[in-house]
């Protein structure tokens, strides 16, 4: 099971740079997802990370195809409302498109149109979407029976529910609050780590 960290858009370029750097080892990818950041500050933080010797394959860029072009990150975002998959693609080949999706229809859709991984959400409930009811992780498992291509999960993910998402054989996790509001993300980000592989390996038993 892939772990993936997204930021919470609540850090200074500085802060996320050092947290990004302390946990990289431990994730398989950092979701950039910082939406009232400007483009300059993002740069910033994309060059800081640079500096720090972050793995550029390991972020993902949340939206914005500019800023991913820029700095020759390949991986690529596109959350509902955004940019057409099939543009993107068609004009960008070399890019790894990711979308949100919150149905299996519209993770169908997803995947029809060329994108290489949908993440679902928001599973459980969560402050980012407080008030919304969470649509479940039930169709988790039909999403799975019916496309190719890998389901990530989101909202509301503690260390106690990766296992029932694991079973559902879920792709990955991706973790907000749980790591970047954590008063000690390495510790968080660790202790996701071995949850997902310790899963994993019983998964294969």
């Amino acid at each position: 099971m892939k772990l993936i960290a997204v930021t919470d858009d609540s850090h200074t370029v500085d802060a996320l740079t050092n947290i990004i750097s302390s946990i990289q080892n431990m994730v398989d990818y950092v979701h950039i997802r910082e939406k009232s950041k400007t483009a300059h500050e993002v740069l910033s933080l994309i060059q800081l990370l640079e500096q720090a010797d972050v793995n550029k394959e390991k972020l993902v860029i949340h939206d914005r195809l500019d800023i991913a072009l820029l700095t020759q990150i390949s991986n690529i975002h596109l959350p509902s409302h955004s940019l057409p998959i099939q543009k993107v693609r068609e004009n960008f080949p070399h890019l790894r498109i990711g979308r949100s999706i919150h149905s299996l229809e519209e993770a169908k859709q997803a995947e029809r149109d060329g994108a290489d991984y949908v993440l679902y959400g928001h599973c459980f409930e969560t402050d980012c979407k407080k008030g919304l009811t969470p649509n479940g992780i039930h169709t988790i498992n039909n999403m799975k029976q019916a496309l190719k291509i890998p389901v990530y999960a989101i909202g509301g993910i503690t260390p106690n529910r990766v296992h029932a998402l694991q079973q559902l054989k879920t792709d990955g996790i991706a973790v907000m609050s749980g790591i970047f509001s954590s008063p000690n993300p390495y510790a968080s980000a660790l202790d996701f780590s071995k949850l997902c592989k310790e899963n994993s390996c019983e998964n294969k038993l």
